[in-house]
């Protein structure tokens, strides 16, 4: 069983990207979470796959996660069109770049939380920012990045950008 798990930021203002991502074998818990997310719909978490155009979803697949509960079809068509296709092409160049090997593309699926600011309004950012963060978050999930000891380098000095203080 494979199981690895990725987180960036990227960008900044309204448009700012935050992905969470898990990839793993399909008979692992991210294959469970996949299907879960794919079957389990609510009101304002509109789960869907990551398209590189319509009919042509990428491997490994890849659903993607609202993290943010969306209150109208500007946020939702956001998420249908620029974050899904950014997120779309950070896998498909993760995959045609090696860092997800290409003949695990039918074993692997992937399970992407995207951040869609209500307030967001420029679709080219959106696009630029996700895809940049979804393309980070992949590495650092199959690198294990950081390491424990890398983590433990920088715990105290660290500094998160939304904590207020």
């Amino acid at each position: 069983m494979q199981f690895y798990i990725g987180e960036a930021l990227a960008g900044d203002g309204n448009e700012i990207a935050h992905i969470d991502l898990m990839i793993g074998s399909k008979d692992s818990p991210v294959g469970t979470a996949f299907a879960s997310a794919l079957a389990t719909q609510t009101k304002g978490h509109t789960n869907l796959l990551a398209v590189l155009e319509p009919n042509k979803p990428v491997k490994p697949s890849t659903v993607m996660i609202t993290k943010v509960t969306m209150e109208g079809m500007k946020q939702v068509m956001q998420m249908f069109g620029p974050a899904q296709a950014a997120v779309a092409k950070a896998v498909a160049d993760s995959v045609g770049d090696g860092t997800i090997p290409k003949d695990q593309g039918e074993e692997l699926v992937a399970v992407c939380g995207v951040f869609i600011h209500p307030a967001a309004e420029d679709d080219q950012k959106i696009y630029d920012y996700n895809y940049e963060a979804t393309k980070q978050a992949i590495t650092n999930a199959m690198k294990g990045s950081p390491s424990a000891d890398e983590m433990l380098g920088f715990k105290d000095s660290a500094s998160h950008p939304f904590k207020g203080f």
